[in-house]
């Protein structure tokens, strides 16, 4: 008998097969080349994805020397941005006062990747035209193929939407998986993780 979880194993695993294995190259060269121009990633999400973010943004920083920020990481600036602006323009104006530029990069994780017609995460729409503007890299890992994000993106990793009932919870989690393989690349990889480098220490 087979059960949801077989169900759920067997879909990610498919979905896994799927994923564009040179998009996910292209999006590790971007951000290497961020690193090598001295620039400053910004990581942006919402909901479970600023939870990425904020993960994210420490492993760039200690695995792979790059200097990385999110705006999420500050709840007292994010929340005054929302009460006193908006939520449209709390990434956007942030990233402005953060003075993005063209050495910097970008790397949003969305489902949807926003959307400017049915203003789905507007923020994240407002924040991507910002980096546009500041001629800056744009990096993504988002679900559905279609999306602001995969429209304009520099490098965009889509976790293909094979099952319609459960495109949040796989693109969500397969996301994880896509930043962590790009933390281990060897093109921006440059310190040990703990446990690996321990037990490389026992041999």
């Amino acid at each position: 008998m087979t059960t949801f979880t077989d169900r759920y194993l067997a879909e990610t695993g498919q979905i896994i097969e799927s994923i564009d294995a040179t998009a996910v190259e292209g999006l590790a060269e971007g951000l290497a080349q961020v690193r090598e121009r001295s620039g400053r990633l910004f990581i942006l999400g919402v909901g479970g994805s600023a939870g990425h973010a904020s993960h994210a943004v420490n492993d760039f920083r200690k695995l792979c020397g790059i200097e990385a920020y999110t705006p999420v990481d500050n709840v007292s600036e994010l929340t005054a941005r929302i009460n006193d602006e908006g939520w449209e323009t709390c990434f956007s104006d942030w990233l402005k006062g953060s003075r993005i530029a063209g050495r910097d990069g970008i790397l949003v994780f969305s489902v949807g990747g926003g959307d400017r017609e049915r203003g789905i995460s507007a923020n994240i729409v407002n924040a991507l035209d910002t980096a546009r503007s500041a001629g800056c890299f744009i990096g993504g890992v988002v679900g559905r193929d279609g999306g602001y994000t995969a429209r304009i993106a520099d490098a965009v990793v889509v976790i293909p939407p094979l099952v319609d009932a459960r495109v949040t919870p796989h693109t969500e989690g397969l996301c994880a998986v896509v930043w962590h393989l790009l933390v281990s690349h060897p093109r921006l990889q440059r310190a040990p993780t703990k446990w690996e480098s321990a037990l490389e220490e026992k041999v």
